[in-house]
């Protein structure tokens, strides 16, 4: 374990290291752009570097919280609150909130496109923090795969578009209006809504897309919302208040309903699957929507050539890869199968599903299929 835990703190020493050195050449121009980095997108990128930590760190302490309070109560997974008279779960929240508030702010000085990729890194801490604290099994191929997050983090923080100049308020009032974002803001309410009220109920406790689908889809509202209050503050301290336009508030209580939808439905999440299960996905499905809200909104990509955008979304495709193949190797047994050349966890050609080690009763192993839920939580 201590060789894991000094092998991922090398790789995030790496990756700190290697954006320093953007910053000091940043900060020596005077301010001036380097490698298409803005004195604004550095501020954005040390704040959105300092939110994955904290971030990260809140999902597994909520997620003792959770699983302490439904020892003794009615689990958060079956629409318990239990966990609200749980102090370590209130610890992660305000470790959450902490980094959530660095991650408003970042994205007051940097666009979304280079915000919100770098929630990857929240990834790699809860990965190190599960495998101390939770138990849950980081093995080779996991770090690989934080190394690819690590390396399509670098390659879109070195390729992000530069903020957009806003001068007030009503400017981003103006592209929240346009009809292509209030197409996508129609279409990802309802399907929220569908998914509510029709899918919940049904399919929330065995299917993992559910809860995250929610999430995910208020996510990108409540990012471009915060952004907007976060443009509206900056610009109030800098002098020119945005505080006496109905907009402002309006964007701030978007913030507010979409995040409590947010925090709802992800404590569902954490309660019922794995977290090696729940923060990737999540992340994914996060990140793609709050990205392509950006793109419709701001129009990110209007300011960039072809080369440029395609370097950004290879960069993407390198973290939802490593991703992808920590969540795959998290939860993979100690043992190799008989007959079976292969980390177990991965797919071979004998099978085409994922089968990992499980304890069984009488404290053997067996064979079985991944657990997207928890264990404790299955039915008989």
């Amino acid at each position: 374990m201590g060789c894991i835990v000094s092998n991922l703190r090398c790789i995030v020493c790496t990756f700190l290291a290697s954006t320093s050195g953007v910053f000091r050449m940043a900060e020596s121009s005077g301010g001036s752009s380097f490698m298409y980095m803005s004195a604004d997108n550095v501020k954005g990128l040390i704040l959105a570097l300092s939110s994955s930590l904290f971030i990260g760190a809140s999902f597994i302490v909520k997620k003792k919280g959770l699983k302490k309070a439904g020892a003794s109560g009615i689990r958060a997974g079956v629409g318990g609150y239990s966990y609200l008279h749980e102090p370590l779960w209130w610890a992660g929240m305000i470790t959450m909130i902490v980094g959530e508030v660095a991650n408003f702010t970042a994205y007051a000085f940097a666009p979304a496109i280079l915000v919100t990729p770098l929630g990857a890194l929240s990834i790699i801490v809860s990965a190190v923090l599960a495998h101390i604290m939770l138990k849950e099994k980081l093995h080779i191929l996991g770090i690989l795969g934080c190394i690819l997050c690590v390396v399509g983090s670098t390659t879109i923080v070195l390729h992000a578009p530069q903020e957009r100049e806003i001068d007030s308020v009503k400017d981003v009032w103006n592209l929240a209006l346009e009809p292509a974002f209030l197409l996508y803001s129609i279409s990802v309410i309802s399907l929220a809504l569908v998914l509510i009220f029709h899918f919940v109920s049904r399919y929330g406790n065995t299917h993992v897309m559910v809860y995250i689908g929610i999430c995910s889809l208020m996510g990108s509202l409540s990012v471009m919302s915060c952004k907007a209050l976060g443009i509206a503050l900056k610009l109030t301290f800098e002098g020119m208040n945005q505080l006496i336009y109905p907009e402002t508030w309006v964007f701030a209580m978007v913030v507010v309903m979409c995040v409590v939808t947010q925090m709802n439905y992800l404590n569902k999440a954490l309660d019922t699957f794995n977290t090696a299960v729940v923060s990737p996905i999540y992340y994914v499905m996060f990140t793609s929507f709050t990205i392509l809200a950006s793109v419709i909104m701001f129009k990110d990509w209007d300011r960039q050539n072809p080369s440029q955008i395609i370097t950004e979304l290879c960069g993407f495709i390198t973290i939802l890869a490593g991703t992808f193949l920590l969540h795959t190797t998290k939860d993979m047994g100690d043992n190799i199968t008989s007959g079976l050349n292969v980390y177990p966890g991965l797919t071979t050609i004998h099978s085409s599903r994922f089968v990992v080690t499980k304890r069984s009763e009488n404290n053997g192993f067996s064979m079985e299929e991944i657990p997207l839920r928890r264990q404790e939580s299955r039915t008989p």
